[in-house]
């Protein structure tokens, strides 16, 4: 079985919250990740940032998983932000599928 996992990093603002997700996002494990990341996101917040740095292989149900949480925090007006360094796993298949369209692509 595929690993992933979640983390809440830090709150630093208030109604903000930084989100790490480390490991491979696949079939396997996709459903898992998405409900780690709603249960660690409360309604309440304005900004949302999920780093993906260390996300090592992601298909198109970990890509699924993203835009269905962006399309939920858009409903939430909550503003999300993807880090994914320039040259990782995440961030080839988040442009290849144009993320950029409706969340900020951070490096």
């Amino acid at each position: 079985m595929t690993v992933a996992h979640v983390a809440l990093l830090t709150e630093e603002e208030p109604r903000s919250a930084e989100l790490t997700v480390t490991g491979e996002i696949d079939l396997s494990n996709a459903d898992q990740v998405r409900d780690e990341l709603y249960r660690s996101i409360a309604n309440d917040l304005m900004y949302v940032s999920v780093n993906l740095t260390d996300v090592s292989y992601m298909d198109s149900s970990g890509l699924r998983v993203l835009f269905m949480l962006a399309e939920r925090l858009q409903r939430l007006q909550t503003e999300l932000a993807v880090v994914a360094p320039p040259g990782t796993p995440a961030r080839r298949i988040l442009e290849l599928a144009g993320f950029d369209a409706v969340a900020t692509l951070r490096p």
